[in-house]
């Protein structure tokens, strides 16, 4: 199958301004780029009609983990031209999954990716996990990054406390296993249990296995917020003492209470890349933030694993001892409840019918509809849906989002959890920073923001043959209209798909053709990191 794409401006993904021409793809591959003489065999033509022909974008933050075997094409994804995404985020994902945890371990993802009755949990193995995906197929291409949860309750459990040098030593080799099958990288969340019992010591000694198999070390750090200075601090020194390279995933600062401490992060950025640790981040551009709402309690609720939470939530003494950590905080934890306001925080999703009318609601708006204090009603609420409940948090400066978008470690993500009345960034993140930041307010120039989008993450991740228009890479390929491509979703309707969006190729396939989705072209592949 040979398909001329031509009239447009080709924009390549490596930073360079564009250009107009054509672009012509056999099969799964670019062969010509540019000035193309097509011959006389070519099978289909799509004019681009003087639109952006790009690469696809790559999602380098995707919670599509168990939502792709409910929703193959993942179309909210496609329809933003995302042709590639990073899974395994945040440490605590699908796999490597001893059969013992699959309980336990299924309440505590429920939050993040969801839950799902009618599939086989007894895969064990990232190996065995990207087989299903293969076997299931996907509209989009999946990478996939080892998380730290995973390896450390496969080592020592779901319990609290430091890991001893024998435990330290399976963690270790249980990486290398998983990274042996294809991980792209290292992923932790040190807001999330199990990952948030692990010291400086564990992550140092965990990620020289990453460094050594020269993949990225993908952390949500310990905290985002007050403490966010010396967090940076424990994450630099991580990078320095196991020479891994370090990517921040979601990179913001939350709290508005906080915005002095900008300045520092900025500058804690650039300290580490003068001393030669490679840095990167990724960002959603907006000012609210979404993850499982379990997140607000302390985390010595969470030891154990959820049903020891689900305990503590029937038990009067230890919500009381939750309501006077949440009031008045713990050194070190991000506090969600004070930099967001309990007005600022929302239900998105639930895993039961009884308590659908919360979605939606905030949690001072809950309380009201429960006839309780918020906190209490909270506290019922993750009780009765064993802690799968997700949620949005409003946390920012629009400020920040700009000074951060236009920063060179930086790479466009959604972070995008798929469940209930999801965040906006599911469907509209990458078609945002086109149209609001780019278009309209001029933050970076069009070219800049498609290397973000494209051949800076591919890079930074290591993923060969895409994220480039040139000859021999993978047709990955997106075409949109600069002056109309934007973000539709809002946060009280965020399904709603972009516009601009015209056509999506994925490794050749026609997937999107003048902005309608063919449901039957699962054209994705599963890629390992070689």
């Amino acid at each position: 199958m040979k398909t001329l794409i031509k009239n447009g401006i080709l924009i390549d993904g490596t930073g360079a301004p564009g250009a107009p021409g054509s672009l012509l793809v056999e099969d799964e591959r670019i062969v010509a780029v540019g000035q193309v003489d097509p011959g006389a065999d070519v099978d289909a033509v799509v004019d681009a009609g003087g639109l952006a022909i790009v690469p696809g974008f790559v999602d380098t933050h995707s919670h599509s983990d168990l939502e792709v075997f409910k929703d193959p094409e993942l179309a909210p994804k496609l329809r933003q031209g995302v042709t590639t995404e990073i899974l395994g985020q945040d440490g605590i994902s699908m796999a490597p999954l001893p059969q013992r945890f699959i309980s336990p371990w299924r309440k505590n993802l429920a939050g993040l990716d969801g839950d799902k009755d009618d599939f086989d949990w007894n895969y064990g193995t990232t190996e065995n996990y990207l087989k299903l995906l293969e076997k299931n197929g996907s509209g989009t291409n999946l990478c996939y990054l080892v998380p730290h949860g995973n390896v450390r309750m496969e080592a020592r459990g779901l319990g609290s406390g430091i890991a001893d040098e024998a435990e330290l030593q399976r963690m270790r080799d249980i990486l290398s296993r998983e990274l042996d099958a294809g991980g792209f990288g290292y992923s932790t969340g040190l807001i999330y249990m199990p990952c948030a019992y692990a010291d400086t010591r564990e992550m140092v000694e965990t990620c020289k296995v990453a460094a050594k198999y020269d993949v990225p070390f993908v952390i949500h750090q310990r905290s985002e917020a007050d403490t966010i200075v010396d967090s940076m601090h424990e994450v630099i020194n991580i990078g320095r003492d196991s020479g891994v390279k370090v990517h921040f995933s979601h990179f913001k600062l939350c709290g508005k209470n906080n915005a002095h401490l900008f300045p520092q992060v900025i500058e804690l950025l650039e300290q580490a890349q003068k001393e030669g640790i490679r840095v990167s981040f990724d960002q959603y551009p907006y000012v609210a933030g979404s993850t499982m709402l379990g997140v607000i309690l302390p985390p010595w609720a969470h030891d154990g694993g959820t049903d020891k939470l689900v305990e503590r939530l029937g038990s009067a003494e230890d919500r009381k001892r939750m309501v006077h950590d949440i009031t008045n905080g713990i050194h070190g934890w991000d506090n969600f409840v004070a930099f967001a306001g309990l007005d600022g925080i929302f239900v998105t999703s639930v895993k039961t019918s009884r308590n659908t009318d919360a979605v939606g609601k905030n949690l001072v708006e809950l309380g009201r509809m429960r006839g309780k204090d918020p906190l209490e009603a909270t506290f019922d609420l993750l009780r009765d849906e064993e802690n799968a409940v997700g949620m949005v948090d409003f946390y920012g400066l629009e400020e920040h989002v700009k000074t951060l978008i236009s920063r060179p470690e930086m790479n466009v993500c959604t972070d995008g959890l798929l469940g209930g009345t999801p965040h906006p960034r599911v469907y509209g993140a990458f078609p945002r920073v086109l149209g609001k930041y780019v278009r309209e307010e001029k933050v970076l120039p069009l070219h800049e923001a498609v290397r973000k989008m494209t051949g800076r993450p591919a890079e930074v991740f290591g993923i060969k043959e895409r994220g480039v228009l040139r000859p021999g890479n993978y047709a990955d390929v997106v075409i949109f209209d600069p002056e109309t491509v934007i973000d539709k979703g809002t946060f009280t309707e965020p399904r709603q798909f972009p516009e601009g969006i015209a056509h999506v190729f994925v490794n050749g396939a026609h997937t999107i053709n003048a902005g309608h989705l063919d449901k039957k072209a699962l054209a994705g592949k599963v890629l390992r990191k070689k």
